[in-house]
C-alpha cells in the first residue's frame, strides 16, 4: 500500500500553531505532535521549522491563483471577471483568516531574511500579481483600463484594496463592503482616461 502523503497534515498542523502562539514558542516536536507523525517524516518534507514557516507562509498565494484560475470564468466580461475575483479573494480571506496572517507576518518580516529567502517569497506573489494583471489584462483590451500604468501595479492596488477590506472592514455594514462597490471604487481610478469621467 502507498505511503500517505503527510505533507497537507503537517502544513495543517504548523498553521494552526504558528497562529496561537510565537514563531520562537513552537519547536518541531510541538508541529510533530499536533500532526501525529514524527519528526523524521516533517524533515523528509521540509529541511527545517523556518522552511515549513515558509511554505505554509507562501501557499496562500498558490492557492489563491488556483482560485482565480477556478473560479473566474475566462471568456467573461471584463467586469463580471472583476467581480468574480473581488468576490473569491475576501472569500478566501476570511475563510482562511488564520493563513493571511501567517502572510502578513511572513511579508512583515522579509526585510530581516537572506536575499534568497526574499527572492523564493517575491517569486511566490509575483504570481498570484500576474493571476490578477491576467483580469486586468481584458479591461485593457475592452478600453476601459487606462494604458498608462502597469497592470502589474493595478493588481498591487487592487489586492491591497481586497486585503484591507477583509482586514480592517470586517465590522462595516455590508453595503459598504459590497463586491461592486469595491469593483467600482477600483475602476474610477483605473478607467482610461476620458471614458467616463466626462473629459473630451
Amino acid at each position: 500500500m502507498p505511503r500517505r502523503n503527510r505533507r497537507p497534515d503537517i502544513m495543517r498542523a504548523a498553521e494552526q500553531l504558528f497562529t496561537s502562539r510565537h514563531y520562537h514558542e513552537i519547536t518541531t516536536d510541538d508541529i510533530a505532535q499536533a500532526a501525529r507523525v514524527g519528526k523524521g517524516t516533517i524533515y523528509r518534507h521540509f529541511s527545517d521549522k523556518e522552511d515549513l514557516f515558509f511554505q505554509v507562509a507562501t501557499s496562500g498565494f498558490d492557492e489563491m491563483c488556483a482560485l482565480l484560475r477556478d473560479k473566474v470564468p475566462s471568456r467573461a466580461p471584463f467586469r463580471v471577471q472583476l467581480l468574480r475575483a473581488c468576490a473569491e479573494i475576501p472569500r478566501f480571506f476570511r475563510r482562511r483568516a488564520q493563513l493571511l496572517r501567517i502572510m502578513q507576518a511572513e511579508g512583515d518580516r522579509m526585510q530581516w531574511c537572506s536575499e534568497s529567502v526574499q527572492k523564493r517569497w517575491m517569486a511566490r506573489r509575483k504570481k498570484l500579481v500576474a493571476a490578477v494583471a491576467d483580469i486586468l489584462r481584458k479591461g485593457l483590451e475592452e478600453k476601459v483600463i487606462r494604458s498608462d500604468v502597469p497592470l502589474e501595479v493595478l493588481a498591487n492596488f487592487l489586492l491591497g484594496m481586497l486585503r484591507t477590506r477583509a482586514r480592517d472592514l470586517a465590522d462595516m455594514p455590508p453595503h459598504q463592503r459590497r463586491d461592486d462597490l469595491i469593483v467600482d471604487l477600483f475602476c474610477r481610478g483605473a478607467v482610461e482616461r476620458g471614458a467616463g469621467d466626462g473629459e473630451k
